[in-house]
């Protein structure tokens, strides 16, 4: 198949592969697994997980609607967002079995009005930053996301039958479990048996179990607490499914020099993968080689003067016509990805596991104008 650049393709065999080695840590460790949709909510790749997971985590209405769509009756739906909107409440507890509230205002607002048969958590922030960028620190300083540890332990909120769960978040991208094992330990500190009442833990996600070669302390950790404690636990998993399951694929549209450098324009933009403005990132790509001497400031094709990738090496001189290969960018990037100037979104692509290339979705002036009406 010849491939509409730019476009995005995922990778069946390495989410497939993903997903089996999380089954394989729920069977031994007993945790239940849950898909973070925030990453890519692309519905084949729900369908995909779907057998692997126990339900989807979902942050907002629209996320939960489409979780239903998928699961049907067959999984769990946890709702944990600093924005619960009154309005969209009753439509939320009839879609989701766990709803976790973000701060105790939202809850003595909203616990009374929740349906009996979803269970009721509540996020705690535990006070720990692992940590050095704030931009991704949920336990940063003046944090929004979830109930002070100190303001929880003061409260009686954990004796109240309403609560059946904690939430807690605190790393993001974390190739090993000690921030995992010191943030159990401050709540066992803090709390002590008064975590016996409860039926759940969520550990929230943030870690890269893909990329953790010794998942034993994460297994060990979790059979210590259902033994323990006697709760389910629950993990949410995003980027640690999809991150390394996709990549985006562009051509070369233009290249011309600018005060003695190359540029190359490409046929899309960091508005496909805003991550890459917002954390000032240069992404990872494919054809760069360290040992190159042709050096080229690879460039999107808005309007934008900061629409630029970063400056990469090849071992030949790039012509136009040539693709680029942008790889591991299937966690927060088509969900965060935006048409500014007009400029059509990626052509999205499913890559079966014996290679074979499937249309999943392209896009038309008329999804554009829909947009604007």
């Amino acid at each position: 198949m010849n491939i509409k650049t730019p476009a995005f393709i995922i990778d069946e065999a390495q989410l497939v592969a993903n997903l089996t080695k999380l089954a394989d840590i729920r069977k031994q460790s007993g945790c239940k697994v849950l898909y973070a949709m925030k990453a890519l909510p692309c519905s084949r790749v729900l369908e995909i997980a779907k057998p692997f997971v126990d339900g989807f985590a979902v942050s907002s209405l629209f996320e939960a609607q489409l979780a239903q769509e998928i699961l049907g009756e067959s999984g769990e739906i946890h709702l944990t967002t600093p924005a619960l909107i009154a309005e969209e409440l009753y439509e939320l507890t009839t879609l989701c079995s766990h709803i976790n509230f973000n701060s105790l205002t939202h809850y003595e607002h909203y616990s009374p009005i929740v349906r009996t048969q979803t269970s009721m958590g509540l996020r705690v922030n535990p006070k720990l930053s692992f940590l050095k960028d704030d931009r991704f620190n949920p336990c940063r300083r003046y944090s929004k996301l979830g109930v002070d540890i100190d303001t929880l332990w003061k409260s009686n909120c954990l004796e109240s039958q309403q609560i059946s769960g904690l939430h807690f978040h605190t790393v993001f991208s974390a190739t090993d479990f000690t921030p995992l094992i010191q943030t159990i330990e401050k709540l066992r500190h803090y709390f002590g048996t008064r975590l016996e009442k409860l039926h759940w833990l969520n550990f929230g996600g943030g870690y890269l179990f893909h990329s953790i070669s010794d998942c034993q302390p994460f297994i060990d950790l979790v059979i210590q607490l259902r033994r323990e404690l006697n709760v389910a636990i629950y993990i949410e998993i995003g980027k640690g499914v999809v991150g390394n399951t996709a990549k985006m694929v562009a051509s070369v549209i233009d290249i011309f020099e600018s005060d003695g450098k190359t540029i190359a324009i490409l046929d899309t933009s960091i508005n496909h993968n805003p991550e890459v403005f917002e954390y000032q990132r240069s992404p990872e790509i494919l054809e760069h080689d360290v040992k190159g001497t042709n050096s080229v400031i690879l460039a999107g094709g808005t309007c934008l003067a900061g629409d630029v990738f970063g400056e990469y090496q090849f071992k030949h001189p790039l012509q136009l016509g040539d693709k680029i290969t942008f790889n591991n960018v299937g966690a927060y990037t088509l969900v965060k990805a935006n048409r500014f100037n007009g400029h059509n979104f990626p052509t999205i692509y499913l890559q079966h596991e014996n290679g074979e290339l499937k249309l999943l979705k392209s896009h038309t002036y008329n999804d554009y104008q829909q947009q604007w009406q």
